[in-house]
């Protein structure tokens, strides 16, 4: 990935300057937000490979916000807080957080883990049509709408999550490890039945079965991979 694009979403111009510099320093791109409103709006205009979110934000609190952009945006986040309790953190890694950082942290670690993030994010999905229609199966990845036979299926935010990436990836694999991390957050990497039933549910609302399946497919012992109908 060249010159990947950072998000930063926090409120505090000093932080953002700091991290801006350093950041740029290190060969990435930069956009900056100051309140909750306009880092969801920059995700959108700006298309990051990776959200830094702030929870002391003005107009929200970055749980929201988190909430919010993990509805139709799958990005890697790292959250930073001053939040040390334990039960918080879970929280954050429960709405989609992929990782977290408490203040104060060092710079090194900062760089270590957005590497990290965007090392294991795997394919982007640029390139890739918002929506998806084969005449049988539709799914609008930005209005967050699927259908089947031209009727509209009901998903639980995870299982439209779990769908879309593994729509933007269409042939490749994308691994258990990877889906858990980016589905249930980094606590989650080792709770494979989460996946499993996830898959269940969502196959038996496409209309997919496990046995001959259409659209979602088993690699035995790997992950899973959507293959588009043709």
């Amino acid at each position: 990935m060249s010159n990947p694009k950072i998000l930063i979403v926090d409120d505090e111009p000093q932080i953002r300057r700091f991290l801006g510099i350093s950041l740029r320093a290190g060969g990435y791109e930069v956009v900056e937000a100051g309140t909750g409103a306009d880092g969801l709006g920059s995700i959108a205009a700006s298309e990051p490979n990776l959200i830094i979110l702030d929870l002391g934000l003005p107009d929200m609190d970055g749980t929201e916000v988190l909430s919010q952009l993990r509805e139709f945006c799958t990005t890697p986040v790292l959250v930073l807080t001053v939040r040390s309790d334990e039960s918080e953190k879970v929280k954050l890694l429960d709405l989609g957080a992929d990782d977290y950082l408490t203040k104060p942290f060092g710079l090194q670690e900062l760089l270590a883990r957005i590497r990290v993030l965007l090392r294991t994010r795997g394919p982007t999905d640029e390139g890739i049509p918002s929506i998806y229609d084969d005449g049988h199966l539709r799914i609008d990845r930005q209005a967050r709408l699927v259908t089947v036979a031209s009727q509209e299926v009901s998903l639980t935010k995870k299982e439209f999550q779990l769908l879309s990436i593994l729509l933007e990836n269409g042939g490749k694999i994308v691994t258990q490890p990877q889906l858990l991390k980016l589905v249930w957050g980094v606590s989650h990497t080792e709770d494979t039945h989460y996946l499993r039933i996830a898959i269940s549910k969502l196959r038996a609302k496409l209309g997919d079965n496990a046995i001959n399946p259409i659209y979602l497919h088993t690699e035995n012992g790997v992950g899973f991979r959507f293959k588009p109908r043709g």
